[in-house]
């Protein structure tokens, strides 16, 4: 066959998948172009599920509500001697805040905590969750330390115990190590305020 040829039959409507121009090519063409809308549009369709049927796991009660907290036993960041354990909860209500350095929200939050600690309105233990050690402590370094103790969950295996979704996290705990209350995301005054330091008070009534 000459080059004439073979040029010929590369331009050709079957060699080519269809001439460009057709009816047929012209639909293969918007097809093309239609697909990554779709694919958006399923994705889109199905994270709006969650938000219109009120299922966000983040927002789900805590299955461990009412009930004792997880065993568990965390190292204490480096160069400190604290950690925490399910033996340091008991006694006395009171909070266990997940956090971690990496996560914005929690910065939003620590000047309440930070107000809890100085007010000694109730004592609050910390979970640094699945953070960089050193981070950590120059986070602290850098914004304050208002935990009695401080725990490392470096893997997050304590977190999933505890059925943590993400940071922050914060649950109320009653003087018998039971869990009584858990607020996911940041704690805003309002939720200090009208819920978590009188059912603090009350607890310990």
């Amino acid at each position: 066959m000459s080059s004439e040829e073979t040029t010929a039959a590369d331009r050709s409507p079957d060699a080519a998948g269809g001439d460009p121009g057709s009816p047929a090519g012209r639909g293969l063409r918007r097809a093309l172009f239609a697909a990554p809308l779709v694919i958006f549009a399923v994705i889109a369709g199905w994270m709006a599920v969650p938000l219109m049927t009120g299922d966000d796991p983040s927002r789900l009660p805590s299955a461990l509500i009412d009930k004792p907290a997880p065993e568990f036993a965390l190292p204490p960041l480096p160069g400190r001697d604290d950690g925490f354990a399910a033996a340091d909860l008991g006694g006395e209500p009171a909070l266990v805040n997940v956090f971690a350095s990496w996560c914005v929200p929690c910065l939003a939050e620590h000047p309440l905590i930070t107000r809890l600690a100085e007010q000694e309105a109730v004592p609050v233990y910390a979970i640094n969750y699945k953070d960089a050690p050193g981070d950590a402590i120059a986070w602290l370094e850098r914004h304050g330390n208002p935990f009695t103790r401080i725990g490392m969950d470096r893997e997050g295996r304590v977190g999933i115990d505890w059925g943590v979704y993400g940071v922050p996290e914060t649950f109320v705990v009653d003087a018998e190590g039971r869990i009584r209350f858990r607020h996911p995301g940041p704690l805003t005054p309002e939720i200090v305020e009208d819920t978590i330091l009188p059912l603090v008070e009350e607890l310990r009534s």
